[in-house]
């Protein structure tokens, strides 16, 4: 095999003061930050279908970059070339995880059965590069809204027969995420929605979205798998109105129909903003519910209503994070970047430098919230502002031991009571802006 990224060499840490644009300034994958190395921390991977397959083409023009790595697109030729592409790729950066959709993989064929044929011949080779170089794969998934058949949606379609495709599809990456050892499944509910309840019956679709999963379920603990599955919130695009809309309505649907012990939320930052949630929003609410799994790392455009998939380069909020991943104990699964470099942005270069944004990104926002969490101004902050439920009649409640009625008395008993303590908002970000800007 030809190497593909000719004159890029391994990208190595060379710190802050470092010019060189295929350097990292803060990833250093080695150094220990609250007794774990930033590997352990920020277990990063390579999404296929961006970094290998999105060349600029948008809703107005066709591709800028060449994703072809010298081979004609559509042909099993270039699914082994794009293989070849991820894992030098992968391997140059340091990065020990790739995750994927089915069609990302191969070309899909008019007939399932080839599709599936090819994506056994393609995983074969997958694994062989795996082995090479000791890089594994997070999670797998279908790719169940690009076909015209999936118009309606996947597990909301009106069709039994595109159903049956859907849990075809699903079958088959499951096949594949277990043959490559994958730590995860996702379920992107693409176009899992309507554009209007006048001819859509939302229980159905529900109700159907829900057997999907449970069948899914049961074939995946039946043939080994013994990973988290994932939802993937997401509020709006494609459709007007989608299921998932965001973390606490996905967490709602999975205990409604008894699937909160197999699934686990994969939260994207730039979603967690079109839902018009704050990314840490979306990550504490899947914590404090113990769903916290996986993470789609990169943002959105305050300024657009879409999803724009940009690598992360914001600073506060992979500071704001790490500082809910780490209180949370980790993630189950990885930072996925989902993440796509900006249509002008058309070399190979970068491809690499976009990932060193990324990473970078992440590892000062690693070390900001541990100087955070070591700082302990802001926990303690906290701690104290609830102080009222630790003790008397808050310990009581707190405790579920108290009556509506004996709340009643006592309150009574207060004659007038004095609202509570300051919020402090101001100088709580004063202190983070003292710490990440010292």
């Amino acid at each position: 095999m030809s190497e593909i990224f000719k004159n890029i060499g391994e990208i190595k840490y060379e710190g802050a003061s470092s010019k060189n644009p295929l350097a990292f300034k803060f990833y250093d994958a080695e150094k220990t930050v609250l007794g774990k190395k930033m590997k352990e921390h920020l277990p990063f991977a390579m999404a296929w279908w961006h970094n290998l397959g999105a060349a600029g083409t948008d809703m107005f023009g066709r591709d800028t970059a060449d994703k072809s790595f010298g081979k004609e697109k559509g042909t099993m030729e270039h699914a082994y070339a794009k293989v070849d592409a991820g894992f030098e790729f992968m391997k140059k950066l340091g990065i020990e995880y790739f995750c994927f959709h089915d069609v990302d993989l191969v070309p899909e064929a008019e007939d399932i059965k080839e599709t599936n044929r090819r994506l056994d011949e393609i995983s074969d080779y997958i694994l062989v590069k795996m082995k090479e170089t000791g890089i594994k794969c997070l999670w797998g998934t279908a790719n169940m809204f690009s076909n015209p058949r999936f118009m309606n949606g996947a597990g909301s379609t009106n069709s039994a027969e595109v159903f049956c495709f859907a849990a075809a599809q699903i079958k088959k990456a499951l096949d594949i995420t277990v043959k490559l050892g994958g730590k995860g499944y996702v379920f992107w509910g693409g176009r899992e929605g309507y554009e209007t309840l006048l001819n859509t019956d939302m229980k159905l679709e529900l109700d159907n979205i829900a057997r999907l999963m449970k069948m899914a379920v049961t074939y995946g603990r039946s043939i080994g798998f013994t990973g988290d599955f994932y939802i993937e919130p997401k509020p709006k695009e494609p459709m007007k109105h989608q299921y998932d809309f965001d973390a606490a309505t996905a967490i709602g649907f999975l205990r409604q129909y008894g699937l909160d012990k197999d699934f686990k939320m994969n939260i994207e930052a730039n979603h967690a903003t079109l839902a018009g949630h704050t990314f840490r929003h979306e990550l504490r609410t899947s914590a404090i519910n113990g769903m916290l799994g996986s993470i789609d790392a990169n943002q959105g455009d305050l300024l657009l209503g879409w999803d724009t998939d940009e690598f992360p380069w914001d600073v506060y909020e992979t500071t704001m994070c790490m500082y809910e991943v780490i209180k949370a104990g980790g993630l189950t699964g990885g930072f996925n970047f989902d993440a796509k470099t900006r249509r002008p942005s058309n070399t190979y270069e970068d491809m690499f430098e976009a990932f060193i944004l990324g990473m970078d990104a992440f590892a000062l926002g690693l070390i900001n919230a541990a100087k955070i969490i070591e700082d302990g101004r802001i926990d303690e902050f906290v701690k104290n502002k609830y102080a009222s439920f630790n003790e008397g009649i808050g310990k009581k409640i707190t405790k579920g031991e108290a009556s509506l009625e004996e709340l009643s008395s006592y309150a009574e008993s207060l004659g007038k009571t004095e609202i509570p303590c300051s919020g402090k908002q101001e100088r709580l970000q004063s202190i983070v802006n003292s710490i990440l800007f010292n």
